[in-house]
């Protein structure tokens, strides 16, 4: 191969593994925005406690959190 090609398949190779990374990102704001619905869901379906709701409330707070760290490795790494 010429080092032009060498180059371009280096460059897709980056393109490839910075694509990769960003699904594997995505997959983890997924799971837990799945797990902030079912939260939610058993919350509207259950009368609860101050305790439970305030034990809700608070993991809630944590996925969120995760999901604003992960969002931010999405747009940390531009190519």
């Amino acid at each position: 191969m010429e080092k032009d090609e060498l180059e371009h398949k280096k460059f897709l190779e980056q393109q490839l593994e910075w694509c990769k990374e960003q699904d594997r990102i995505l997959e983890e704001i997924e799971m837990k925005l799945y797990e902030m619905k079912k939260i939610a869901e058993y919350a509207f379906n259950h009368e609860l406690t101050s305790l439970e709701t305030d034990q809700l409330n608070g993991r809630l707070k944590e996925l969120k959190s995760e999901v604003l760290f992960l969002e931010k490795q999405l747009h940390s790494v531009v190519h």
